[in-house]
């Protein structure tokens, strides 16, 4: 396979009925690109309906996100991000989710979305995701039907971080209960704090403080 890992974003920008925008947020796909990209690998963007994803968690202030935003290859991604049944997974080793309220409206139970967790992971390569980027792995199968996520320890968002944030009655759903109920053994650490679980090629986050954690986790586990 070629050096290359795949981020999907969401397309999703209306955080329930508050009002408030959302969209993928810019950090969980900064930081892992920088560490991705600094150990050699080519990274392509993907979001839910293709164009230009919404954005949240944008700082100008920050120098990594700066380099993110305007690194020419990616800017020209994010004007037109192609739409995840675009996407040939026989040209990744790894797919990560990244994180960011909208993932919880139009990550779960994506057909798309669900093909590229299931046909990297089934290649041998690597799934991870974000702090709400493992709503993609909410009602993801492998080809024999059983979800993604059975059997496996993984980390996310957490109830305790909803309500603290205080968005628990307005997201579709709590995303550590549903990983739970399809069979995944949820570990949470401290409220904002990093805590990154890796698991039989499957690497989640926490929150966003995780995301450099995980993209690390997903470049060692690419070098066994």
């Amino acid at each position: 396979m070629s050096k290359r890992i795949l981020i999907a974003l969401t397309s999703h920008a209306v955080l329930g009925d508050t009002g408030r925008s959302t969209g993928f947020y810019i950090g969980e796909a900064a930081i892992p690109w920088e560490v991705f990209t600094a150990a050699g690998y080519t990274v392509d963007l993907v979001s839910v309906a293709g164009g230009n994803p919404p954005r949240d968690g944008e700082d100008p202030a920050d120098p990594l996100q700066r380099r993110f935003l305007t690194d020419t290859r990616v800017a020209a991604q994010l004007t037109n991000t192609p739409a995840p049944d675009a996407v040939d997974t026989s040209a990744y080793e790894a797919v990560l989710f990244a994180g960011g309220h909208g993932t919880m409206w139009d990550f779960p139970a994506n057909p798309a979305l669900a093909r590229l967790a299931r046909e990297v992971y089934e290649r041998g390569g690597v799934v991870g995701a974000v702090c709400h980027g493992p709503a993609a792995l909410v009602g993801a199968t492998l080809s024999d039907g059983s979800y993604l996520v059975a059997g496996k320890k993984v980390a996310a968002f957490t109830n305790d971080e909803e309500a603290a944030v205080g968005l628990s009655g307005v997201v579709p759903f709590l995303l550590a209960d549903r990983l739970t109920a399809q069979g995944a053994t949820h570990i949470p650490a401290d409220n904002f704090t990093a805590q990154v679980v890796a698991d039989d090629r499957l690497v989640t986050g926490q929150n966003p403080a995780s995301a450099r954690g995980v993209a690390e986790a997903i470049v060692d586990a690419l070098a066994r």
